[in-house]
């Protein structure tokens, strides 16, 4: 007998998103859809919610208004990366292995193999995580999350904190896990990379979603000043 496959989690809603801190509005009626496929990039000046978004998203944090409401509940099918991820002091298989013990993924020593391999860490399996480079790091950070098989995998700044060669490693891993089918949404303060990597923008300023569009439609036309001026490298008061 055939057996049936588990649904998608997939299209995500996000309904009226809003969240405060401290009695400040960190985001405002935020409100997309997340379609199965590809990369969508959350773009913006720094203290416009993007990480916030990512983490009410993921369900790191509750909102004070609104909601996140994934198509199907068939467990926990996403893992984020955060844009600091935190290498435990162990080498870096063990890393992985504590990572699929903790929510008792079973077969973890031939996950943990795959992932090693997938990512081009076999070599570096026993060595200590936190001796790692930070593109290397950054890599066994998705392996981590990948050996989870999340059918969506939210990334906070990849390449934040690496230097151009690493960089450019880090954005090869997710075109090409966007190619096999996985659907990431992340962040990025580097407008080249997501005019690189992502089919859609979502673009935030002061918590509130200004533009929603295709890649080419933001970068070449963008709708509203703000995005103009975002573009153009203007800082956004």
């Amino acid at each position: 007998m055939a057996m049936r496959e588990t649904p998608s989690i997939l299209p995500l809603s996000v309904q009226g998103l809003s969240f405060e801190a401290d009695g400040k509005r960190l985001l405002d009626n935020v409100s997309f859809t997340l379609p199965k496929g590809g990369v969508t990039s959350i773009i913006g000046p720094n203290g416009a919610g993007k990480s916030l978004t990512l983490r009410l998203c993921h369900g790191l944090l509750a909102p004070c208004e609104g909601a996140v409401r994934w198509q199907a509940e068939t467990g926990r099918r996403h893992a984020m990366v955060f844009q600091r991820p935190v290498m435990l002091r162990r080498s870096v298989r063990a890393n992985i292995l504590h990572t699929l013990g903790a929510v008792g993924m079973p077969d973890a020593q031939s996950r943990a193999d795959r992932a090693l391999e997938r990512f081009g860490l076999a070599g570096l399996a026993d060595r200590p995580a936190r001796r790692m480079s930070g593109g290397e790091q950054q890599r066994l950070a998705i392996a981590r999350a990948w050996a989870l098989e999340p059918e969506v995998l939210f990334l906070d700044e990849p390449s934040s904190q690496l230097d151009p060669g690493a960089t450019r490693q880090i954005e090869d891993v997710i075109a090409a896990l966007a190619a096999e089918g996985m659907t990431i949404l992340m962040t990025t303060h580097d407008l080249g990379q997501a005019r690189r990597l992502s089919r859609r923008i979502l673009f935030l300023n002061r918590g509130r979603l200004v533009e929603d569009s295709p890649t080419e439609t933001f970068f070449a036309a963008p709708a509203s000043s703000e995005a103009r001026a975002f573009i153009a490298g203007d800082l956004l008061w």
